[in-house]
């Protein structure tokens, strides 16, 4: 470590501790930027100030996330206070609404806390010889795109006045421009509503450059944007500093997370940046942009799984939506693709004593055992009324034994339900369940067993706990299966610290919610790749779940292969999760010229 970071008293010279917002506001004519401003109070004199470039690491102190969000400096002046000689610094921030960590930043009130730390990484540097104009031109050009505005303008407010050029480029409107005092402002804007109309080659570009005799360029935005940056300015032949973006977790350069590539080799944006020399950066080549479909043209949702048709891909997820009756109170489950309804055994089933639920952080641990009235009762109370439903209705068939399964399909097989998911892999139970789909072997023969005793669409569930989750999803397929589901929950312990003991009666129960969700698109992911290597006749649809919270995560599993997804505890803390990810969907498909399920379905899996 640096000792210079530590003062005598072995304290930090970075701020690190909690902060409250003295002022927010939505800057006006955009959707969705905002200014944060906060003062932190320094409490020894060591303690460093921001300089222009360097970003804190911030996020609501009631935060939904984990992770603290990289932010650069928009404008930072310090005071101090007379009658307690401590030192405070202002400082404000623009913050594009992007994701959930920025979301909850932007709509933060004045009296609200965040977590701080900074400030962080290296600066923008202008030798003193640069900054005095020659012939009356500047020799700096600062440049701006979007909210990359924000450092690169807290840079310009640190030069003497008029010693620059600025550009900046916006989608629409111009912000973060108050403090410029440019020798002359160009502001681009796609749309044309301020300034010229175009992107930034249209204010920036060789001519430009080579007019202006420029002798360094700064420069702060998209990785697009910066790419044109050091592309004109390795042609002109003159010097450009980049300040770059990456996802992080410490900040401080020791988990090695933020990484960029460059001819120098790996660099930690946090540390070794995020200003950097522009001749090292490797840009990667950026993806061509799909084109939106036309505003007349709607998308197609629907999707075929086994013979059975779903109106759309979204489906409840079996132990948790009940047998669809529970929500109608809340909105039109019509609108879902199908129901899962609760797992059924062919007996009734009182379920696990003891305590049934533990929340942990991004989801829960569920120890319920499988608690249903039992097929037949099932046929005769809740399936008519399942019917009744324009969703398609899946009976969720679990067993303590082969008998019993057996037993079970052939009540379903006589009943109209339209398709059932045979589960092998519940985690809550003492007897069958999950023990049916850890082995290829035992996964085989319970699906082979059942596969005789109906001619119903089969669609088995699997479970994470697998030692090898293809193995047994491909022993399914050659059992009969006509589809797969997975993953079940994974298992978990909860320790109760006050009894010292296990808090399940069963001590093994459920880990499911956003937590799982990774390793969930994983083995959709994995399954469908050993699928797809099949013969075609022998292929089957996949249908994933775990975690599944949004649209965004749809996608992710729609891309990794899977005809479907299932929505399980979403529901618990949104509701209207499931039908906002079928909105969701047909946006994001609509805009990437995406007309159907089957032209993104597998792209990612390739």
């Amino acid at each position: 470590m640096d000792r210079a970071d530590i003062d005598e008293f072995g304290k930090g010279r970075l701020y690190f501790g909690k902060s409250m917002i003295v002022a927010s506001r939505k800057i006006e004519g955009q959707p969705n930027v905002y200014l944060l401003e906060t003062n932190l109070v320094l409490e020894r004199e060591q303690q460093r100030e921001a300089l222009p470039g360097q970003f804190y690491l911030i996020k609501s102190a009631n935060s939904a996330v984990q992770l603290d969000r990289p932010i650069s400096v928009f404008r930072s002046v310090s005071s101090r206070d007379e009658a307690s000689g401590l030192k405070s610094v202002n400082i404000q921030f623009l913050i594009l609404e992007k994701g959930r960590g920025t979301k909850e930043l932007c709509h933060l009130m004045p009296g609200d806390e965040i977590e701080i730390i900074g400030p962080l990484g290296n600066t923008f540097e202008a030798d003193d010889s640069l900054k005095n104009p020659v012939e009356g031109k500047p020799q700096i050009a600062i440049v701006g795109g979007g909210i990359g505005v924000a450092p690169v303008a807290n840079f310009a407010s640190s030069l003497p006045a008029k010693s620059y050029d600025f550009f900046a480029s916006f989608k629409s409107g111009s912000y973060g421009l108050d403090y410029v005092d440019a020798n002359k402002l160009v502001v681009t804007t796609d749309d044309g509503s301020v300034g010229i109309h175009g992107m930034l080659p249209a204010g920036f570009n060789p001519d430009v450059i080579k007019a202006g005799a420029y002798k360094a360029v700064y420069a702060c935005g998209p990785n697009p944007m910066l790419a044109y940056v050091q592309k004109i300015c390795k042609e002109a032949g003159i010097k450009c500093y980049l300040s770059m973006e990456n996802r992080m977790l410490c900040g401080v350069g020791a988990c090695l997370g933020c990484t960029i590539q460059t001819s120098a080799g790996k660099k930690r944006v946090c540390k070794d940046g995020p200003v950097f020399d522009g001749d090292i950066i490797q840009f990667e080549q950026p993806a061509p942009r799909r084109q939106p479909l036309p505003s007349d043209e709607e998308v197609d949702l629907s999707v075929d799984i086994a013979g059975v048709h779903f109106e759309n891909p979204v489906i409840a997820a079996s132990g948790t939506f009940g047998f669809g009756q529970n929500y109608l109170s809340f909105f039109d489950v019509n609108k879902l693709g199908g129901i899962s309804g609760k797992g059924l055994t062919l007996n009734p089933k009182e379920g696990n004593d003891g305590v049934r639920v533990v929340e942990t952080p991004a989801g829960n641990i569920n120890s319920i055992g499988l608690q249903n009235p039992g097929v037949a009762a099932f046929i005769k109370d809740e399936l008519p009324e399942m019917m009744k439903l324009k969703c398609v209705a899946i009976a969720n068939l679990a067993g303590s034994d082969l008998e019993s399964y057996v037993e079970g399909a052939k009540l379903l097989d006589k009943s109209p339900v339209p398709m059932i998911e045979l589960n092998i892999s519940c985690p809550n139970v003492k007897a069958g369940g999950m023990a049916w789909g850890i082995k290829p072997e035992s996964a085989y023969e319970c699906v082979s067993a059942v596969r005789a005793a109906t001619s119903k669409p089969l669609m088995v569930k699997l479970s994470p706990n697998a030692p090898s989750v293809v193995d047994v999803a491909l022993a399914c397929i050659k059992a009969g299966a006509d589809a797969l589901s997975l993953i079940n929950t994974i298992q978990a312990v909860s320790i109760d610290i006050e009894k010292g003991k296990p808090l399940f009666d069963n001590v093994r129960a459920g880990l499911c919610g956003p937590a799982i969700r990774p390793i969930a698109l994983r083995h959709v992911y994995d399954v469908v790749q050993a699928v797809n290597q099949l013969p075609e006749k022998e292929r089957v649809p996949v249908v994933g779940m775990g975690g599944i919270a949004c649209w965004q995560d749809a996608v992710e599993f729609i891309m990794a292969g899977a005809s479907a997804i299932q929505v399980g505890s979403a529901t618990f803390s949104n509701p209207g999760a499931m039908l906002e990810i079928i909105d969701g969907l047909k946006i994001f498909m609509k805009s990437h010229g995406y007309k159907n399920l089957e032209a993104m379905r597998g792209i990612a899996n390739r």
